[in-house]
């Protein structure tokens, strides 16, 4: 997946390796085992992106609200790359069924889909829930490709996954509620373009800072 030669960003031998790799200092890395550090890393991003989904704020007209949620899935997969971010969203959204922890504080099933009238019916927000794991995987995989180690390439990355949550969202928003294609971009879109663009470009720019720091980290450390 993704794996085409000129979509390779650092020499072959480094494909696949993540900042996430680099998370924990060498000489408590050298104390745990590969498994060890991918379950913390994979902990580490769903406490990110329980954290960042609790801010939340509610548009008027719309019942997806502005959160920090994208910005945790897409940091998250990122940083921890294809399967680990996968892994990480994918834990993120089976806990959410029972504990507070989607944007604003919420929990529960109901969001992808709830009974109503002995019906089974879509929640407006549920799209945007699933398109996560999709987006987890491309930003993902972009990472081990090494896009993340620039600044343009880290936010084609995130932006790319960004536009995948929507592309699942959307059409999402339009069946859950009955509306039009048309409302549903006003009301799942277009209101959040903006919010997005400044939280991604910001946080693009976190990746090649990370990156020049494990550069100049002591080997010794």
């Amino acid at each position: 997946m993704f794996a085409q030669p000129r979509m390779l960003r650092v020499p072959p031998y480094e494909r696949g390796i993540t900042l996430g790799d680099f998370f924990l200092p060498i000489r408590i890395g050298e104390r745990t085992s590969v498994r060890q550090h991918n379950i913390a890393l994979v902990l580490l991003g769903v406490a990110l992106m329980a954290l960042s989904a609790q801010v939340a704020i509610r548009v008027p007209g719309t019942p997806v609200p502005v959160t920090g949620q994208t910005f945790g899935v897409l940091a998250t997969a990122t940083a921890l790359g294809f399967r680990r971010g996968i892994v990480s969203v994918g834990l993120y959204l089976v806990l959410g069924f029972l504990l507070p922890i989607y944007a604003g504080g919420a929990s529960g099933l109901g969001h992808i889909v709830a009974s109503q009238g002995g019906h089974l019916v879509l929640g407006p927000t549920g799209g945007y829930l699933l398109g996560f794991v999709l987006a987890a995987a491309v930003a993902g995989r972009l990472a081990e490709l090494g896009w993340d180690r620039r600044y343009a390439g880290a936010l084609a990355a995130m932006l790319l996954g960004n536009a995948l949550i929507y592309a699942v969202g959307v059409p999402w928003l339009a069946a859950a509620t009955g509306i039009p294609a048309g409302e549903a971009l006003r009301q799942g879109l277009y209101p959040f373009v903006i919010g997005d663009a400044i939280k991604f470009a910001l946080a693009a720019a976190v990746f090649p800072i990370g990156w020049w720091v494990v550069g100049r980290r002591p080997s010794d450390r």
